[in-house]
């Protein structure tokens, strides 16, 4: 497998016993995202990016399908695995900045539709 370098902006989906990772965006929650650098594929860009603002350790491991239109080239979701329950001191975000939301609780975020189909199919019974 291939990993193409990402463009635009990388958000990341992590999940773990039922809840997503979201961060304080200042105006709501959000997932953790971020531009990719040079030659940085996206799964890369995800792990990165949650590691510098959250300091949790993640495994970018798939990309979801954007959606068409315009606005979907300009972002992609990246699934990661969570590879460490606590953070390593040094996050970018201050603790409160950084939330375990219950998935059906995520709804109140900014997530994208190719995000929201794929929680749909991961939310608890």
């Amino acid at each position: 497998m291939t990993l193409e370098p990402a463009e635009g902006v990388v958000q990341a989906v992590v999940l773990y016993d039922g809840r997503l990772l979201l961060v304080d965006a200042g105006d709501g929650w959000t997932l953790p995202s971020g531009t990719p650098q040079q030659a940085e594929p996206a799964e890369a860009t995800a792990a990165r990016v949650v590691y510098e603002l959250t300091g949790y350790l993640v495994d970018g491991t798939e990309s979801l399908a954007p959606q068409s239109g315009a606005r979907a080239a300009a972002a992609v979701a990246v699934v990661c695995q969570l590879l460490s329950e606590s953070p390593s001191d040094g996050a970018g975000l201050a603790r409160e900045q950084v939330r375990w939301a219950p998935i059906p609780e995520a709804d109140g975020a900014a997530l994208p539709a190719a995000v929201r189909d794929y929680l749909r199919g991961h939310t608890p019974a």
